[in-house]
């Protein structure tokens, strides 16, 4: 659960709801008499070149307008599965900005009350939250007055009907998910407490090798050392008594 994965899909759907919206206010401005919208149109652009003729670009720009409000206006009864799209991508973003909003303040509740042993500052992580909140709600707003203000009344009764269940539907959201946080920091301090300890563990291993080779090592050098200097005390480990006479066994058969 990283919150800057949640809000970079929370504003994926606002881009999506955007575009929807946008799509459907069209449709319904092109649906009815395409006659007297295309009428308006042509009153437009000679209009505005009355003095100045229009230069190819203008020209090719005003014939794809028109083109589009036709298609658009062919797309009348498409409307349906538009609105269900848009309601589908506002449930993302409240699912996602939900989540995010829980994470932030569960991570603002354990910075009070748990010691921080990550890379960024206290600082930088508290600034991080802040400025996230902020824009997740200044992104709530912008959708709002979008839907309410600036599109057809349907989609303004769409954004009421899924933003109060989001609303509760979050809020149970936030309990689950402060549980589940709790959990994963439990496993975690379980995890570094483990690797801790075999870290330790193998080290103390490593050190009674090293000596264990150091010892061995010395033992070899004693003999060698002593091979070359007392030849007569033989090249083993342990040294041998020169004094004493090798027995040596003459087998004779039976």
């Amino acid at each position: 659960m990283d919150p800057i994965t949640l809000f970079a899909l929370a504003n994926g759907a606002v881009a999506a709801v955007k575009k929807g919206c946008q799509l459907y206010k069209d449709i319904k401005g092109a649906a009815g008499d395409v006659k007297a919208v295309l009428k308006d149109l042509d009153d437009q652009f000679h209009n505005n070149h009355k003095e100045k003729p229009a230069t190819v670009a203008q020209k090719n720009a005003y014939i794809e307008e028109k083109n589009r409000v036709i298609e658009l206006n062919k797309k009348g009864g498409e409307t349906t599965t538009i609105y269900q799209e848009i309601g589908d991508h506002l449930g993302t973003y409240f699912d996602n900005m939900n989540k995010c909003m829980a994470i932030l303040e569960e991570e603002e509740r354990r910075s009070r009350t748990e010691v921080y042993t990550g890379d960024a500052s206290l600082g930088k992580r508290a600034l991080q939250r802040v400025l996230m909140k902020k824009q997740l709600e200044a992104m709530t707003v912008e959708l709002r007055e979008m839907m309410i203000y600036n599109a057809p009344p349907e989609l303004g009764a769409l954004w009421t009907d899924v933003s109060e269940m989001m609303l509760q539907l979050g809020k149970e959201q936030k309990v689950l998910i402060a549980v589940e946080m709790k959990k994963q920091a439990i496993q975690e301090r379980r995890r570094r407490a483990r690797m801790q300890r075999l870290t330790q563990e193998a080290i103390i291993g490593a050190i009674i090798l090293f000596a264990i080779f150091v010892v061995g090592g010395m033992f070899v050098y004693v003999a060698w050392d002593r091979s070359q200097k007392y030849p007569q005390y033989g090249t083993g480990l342990v040294p041998r008594d020169p004094d004493k006479k090798e027995e040596k066994y003459i087998y004779i058969g039976r």
